[in-house]
């Protein structure tokens, strides 16, 4: 059992919904991403999702491109955003990690390398954006071999021909794209998402965790209660990118960690 597969145990027994933050690692800096990162926990972060920046990031609205930008022009990597992970896992060794961004970085280092370093580093889960179901040998069975849940997405257009295919292999939880686009883009409606939500149910005993154009507190609650919990990133990553003092940053993130574990 993964981290990540103990703490939705763990919300479930609660009756909890799971609130998911993601920053950008090396945003504006490694020090200011890594004060973030570490207190995420205490502002009722459940599962962090780190982002590893990259120069082409095709999924990622303009918010999210520029924080990689940010990142990369401060020198940002795999292997410092894999050191902010191990730092991190020195105080905290049960708040679940999930890698987010592309395949390239990871291939240039070497899958069989990559994962080493990350199961040394405490990561316990990978979101690839740019793998699909038809390339899991290359990354995803060795991943899950390697005792990490590889996080699978799924999007309005994943219709039922295709749901099979997406939720082959995948674990830990569901990510479901709650709009067609990019991130940071419109807001999130739970009386649409959630008829999509229940039909991937009907397919999975994974959690089901939706993102994309989730923004405040009143989407958090909404959102988290027709799901197994919700994912902030350009939110969050919008009051990095203010530059606004860390302490501010995850007062934002506790009012949103509070409205999804309201649903």
């Amino acid at each position: 059992m993964t981290r990540i597969d103990a703490k939705f145990a763990a919300l479930k027994a609660e009756g909890k919904k799971a609130f998911v933050a993601y920053i950008m690692a090396g945003d504006p800096d490694q020090a200011k991403s890594f004060e973030v990162m570490q207190g995420m926990p205490a502002a009722g972060v459940d599962v962090i999702e780190l982002g590893v920046p990259f120069t082409d990031p095709m999924a990622d609205g303009e918010t999210i491109q520029l924080a990689g930008q940010r990142a990369l022009e401060g020198g940002q990597t795999l292997q410092k955003t894999l050191d902010m992970a191990t730092e991190f896992r020195k105080t905290d060794d049960t708040t679940p990690i999930v890698l987010m961004g592309y395949y390239n970085p990871i291939y240039n280092r070497g899958v069989e390398q990559f994962l080493v370093d990350a199961q040394a580093a405490g990561i316990d889960g990978l979101i690839v954006v740019d793998l699909p179901p038809e390339e899991d040998e290359e990354l995803c069975i060795p991943a899950q071999a390697a005792g990490m849940n590889f996080i699978r997405l799924a999007t309005p257009t994943t219709d039922a021909k295709r749901l099979p295919k997406v939720l082959t292999n995948a674990s830990g939880f569901v990510y479901y794209v709650s709009i067609t686009g990019i991130t940071g883009a419109a807001e999130a409606q739970a009386d649409m998402v959630a008829p999509e939500v229940n039909r991937i149910k009907a397919s999975t005993d994974l959690p089901i965790i939706v993102g994309f154009g989730v923004k405040t507190p009143e989407t958090t609650q909404a959102i988290a209660g027709i799901a197994d919990g919700c994912v902030v990133g350009s939110a969050i990553v919008n009051q990095i990118a203010e530059g606004k003092p860390v302490a501010d940053i995850l007062s934002f993130v506790k009012s949103l960690s509070d409205g999804a574990h309201r649903a």
